[in-house]
């Protein structure tokens, strides 16, 4: 019970002081357990009265923190800012790596190239502070929503406190903080530079890019391609701050995915998403003959690209369920 309260208080505070604090409240438990049992032995009634008159570790850690009011608690704080540097980091870092190959591949538009990369960078940095953010905001909020914590004011008792929990079922930060990363780069790729999106040609040197996207269209799509990225670093920022497998993350992370999923239904069945000049430009460049053997096997798999997407997608948003599931059922 000790162990657990402990755990309860320590878990909302910042984890830069959750050793010390954690050191602080045994002592002090010890002391008004040796005090209160004078002597005798210490039996459960013993504790479970300390840890009452101790009160709600809620209430507890909201005394040590000295503060109620925020958008995202201490407890996640140091994760928020971590994730936060490393996406912006990651962010530029790709944004520079995309202007040197554009200037590398096309050095004549050096100055068109300049121009696109400070347009890009003062329009995807917002963008990815503002992802993250709304992530951790949005995990911050639904982490908090436990019935219990509203029935705490009415009356908390020991029997409250959540177990301690297994290490098979904690989220590793290292996963969470590559997935948002990942999504960060797609963001930034599919945002500015979809136009080497596709089949590059090179004939002794780069000849340009046969796109998989139809540029026509590309812009009125934008919208959904940014919206389920986004959701992927919310659904990623929610593993972050729950940080173990639990039935509510579980259902939460399936209905982000399901959300992702039917905003990519909705867009690769639209009029237009795919090049339709796919194998046409393919011939063009040389790099097929029609007719051929090859062009026929290609043309195949293009025409049967969009079907398979779809599945691997349904696939993966059944696994990610039932993987969750799993993980919450391992002792």
């Amino acid at each position: 019970m000790i162990n657990r309260y402990i755990y309860a208080v320590t878990q909302k505070l910042p984890p830069a002081q959750r050793e010390d604090i954690a050191v602080e409240l045994r002592g002090l438990i010890e002391d008004m357990l040796e005090e209160r049992v004078e002597g005798r032995e210490v039996v459960d009634k013993d504790v479970e009265e300390v840890l009452l008159e101790l009160g709600n570790p809620k209430h507890l850690a909201q005394k040590y923190r000295g503060t109620k009011k925020y958008l995202i608690g201490p407890e996640f704080f140091d994760a928020y800012i971590l994730v936060l540097k490393i996406v912006l980091i990651s962010t530029a870092v790709t944004m520079g790596v995309g202007f040197v190959i554009q200037i590398i591949l096309d050095p004549i538009s050096i100055l068109n190239h300049f121009v696109e990369f400070i347009v890009s960078f003062v329009t995807v940095i917002p963008m990815a502070f503002g992802w993250t953010t709304f992530g951790f905001a949005i995990g911050e909020y639904f982490n908090s929503i436990h019935s219990k914590d509203l029935q705490m004011d009415k009356g908390w008792k020991v029997s409250d406190l959540a177990p301690i929990p297994n290490g098979k079922k904690q989220i590793k930060r290292g996963e969470t903080i590559t997935g948002i990363i990942f999504y960060v780069l797609f963001i930034v790729i599919m945002a500015f530079s979809s136009e080497y999106f596709g089949i590059w040609i090179f004939h002794d040197e780069f000849s340009g890019v046969v796109p998989f996207l139809n540029d026509e269209t590309y812009g009125s799509y934008l919208l959904f391609i940014l919206l389920i990225f986004g959701l992927g670093i919310i659904k990623e920022c929610l593993k972050l701050i729950f940080g173990k497998w639990t039935v509510k993350l579980v259902i939460y992370t399936s209905i982000v995915n399901l959300i992702s999923l039917v905003a990519i239904l909705f867009m690769m069945n639209g009029p237009a998403f795919w090049n339709p000049n796919f194998m046409q430009e393919l011939t063009q460049a040389d790099l097929l003959t029609e007719g051929s053997e090859a062009f026929r096997k290609a043309n195949k798999a293009w025409e049967q690209s969009t079907f398979w997407i779809l599945i691997l997608l349904v696939l993966g948003l059944i696994w990610d369920a039932v993987d969750g599931f799993i993980k919450i059922r391992k002792k």
